[in-house]
């Protein structure tokens, strides 16, 4: 794709008539839309099946897409040569009026491996991946390991992007970035099917740790947990080899009715570590949205938590100031006061501020 915007309103049929030998040189038949006060719109297909839009816009923005299908270096560099050619003619044309030019490079479509994921704030990114190391569907979502050549394995659930071996960050920071003691401690966590966390605290020397992984369908968290202890071990080691061990247990269950069990029985933890999906499954029917969900687990969690307990949880992408205001506004509606401070840190695969 190449896209020039003008200093001054465009001529669309004088652009039309200045570019349009570049493709007729090429072979490409064409086919003109005129929209009189919006512009031209060119279509430029050659025999092969390649093709070209070329649109004008009035207002002085002319765009210039190329989609074909190939693997071959030579039809690559011919698409570079037709767009260095058409730039070339711009510049000729407008004598120094163009304010802005931007080439993008080629975006690869129904490849194998899908290297395009957008982040929180709906910015797509491509990354690296060159290995589809695990792909699985359960009833309820799609488990992907991607492998990525800068992030190592990537843990993608339902098209969102979890954890990747690069983010010990992101494990660190819902742990307390270090500033938290953990031994001797009773410690909780609802969710966490990567075991990057479990992994992380087992190693601190914690009295207990219990992993409570959501559960509404048989295996549906346990096939994370598969995919994870094979193909995510840097982030996981050995914890999830076994679902229990000298001071931590897994349970493959839904965590509301066990937070409500624990509640019930008065057992209380130091710790409280909320790694649940950002948008939970749940069939619960006490869930009515989203929000009322999270406000449910926070509710059960200050429930079982110590009176000097501490509680942590992700938040979300920093762009996203609405819903970070929405979840502290959750805060002030739980049955009891809070304090509560937050943390901004770089999660490598997330390739934005978390």
């Amino acid at each position: 794709s190449l896209f020039f915007s003008l200093n001054l309103t465009a001529d669309c049929n004088a652009v039309l008539k200045a570019l349009q030998p570049i493709f007729q040189e090429q072979g490409m038949t064409e086919t003109v839309h005129n929209w009189e006060d919006h512009g031209y719109l060119a279509t430029y297909i050659k025999k092969n099946g390649s093709f070209a839009n070329l649109r004008i816009h009035p207002h002085g923005l002319v765009l210039v897409d190329l989609q074909s299908y190939s693997d071959h270096t030579k039809e690559r560099e011919e698409v570079d040569q037709l767009l260095n050619k058409v730039e070339e003619r711009m510049r000729e044309f407008f004598h120094g009026n163009i304010k802005r030019v931007k080439r993008l490079p080629a975006i690869l479509r129904g490849g194998v491996i899908d290297r395009y994921w957008p982040t929180a704030d709906g910015r797509l990114v491509e990354y690296d991946i060159d290995e589809v190391v695990y792909d699985e569907d359960s009833p309820f979502q799609n488990i992907k390991i991607l492998h990525s050549k800068q992030f190592g394995n990537i843990l993608i659930l339902s098209g969102d992007v979890n954890l990747a071996e690069s983010d010990l960050a992101y494990t660190q920071a819902i742990m307390g970035s270090g500033k938290e003691d953990y031994t001797g401690k009773e410690v909780l966590i609802l969710g966490g099917g990567d075991g990057g966390i479990l992994y992380e605290i087992v190693k601190l020397k914690p009295k207990m740790v219990t992993m409570v992984e959501i559960s509404f369908a048989p295996n549906i968290d346990q096939m994370v947990i598969d995919g994870c202890k094979k193909y995510m071990r840097k982030t996981c080691g050995d914890v999830l080899d076994n679902l229990k061990g000298e001071c931590y247990q897994v349970l493959i269950e839904d965590c509301i009715p066990v937070l409500k069990r624990y509640a019930k029985e008065g057992r209380m933890f130091d710790y409280v570590i909320n790694d649940l999906t950002a948008v939970p499954i749940s069939t619960s029917p006490e869930e009515d949205s989203t929000w009322e969900f999270l406000r449910l687990i926070l509710d059960l969690s200050m429930k079982v938590l110590k009176q000097d307990g501490k509680y942590f949880t992700q938040g979300n992408c920093i762009n996203l100031t609405d819903a970070l205001t929405l979840y502290e506004e959750q805060l002030s509606r739980l049955y009891c006061p809070v304090e509560f401070s937050k943390e901004t840190v770089c999660v490598p695969s997330y390739m934005e501020l978390y």
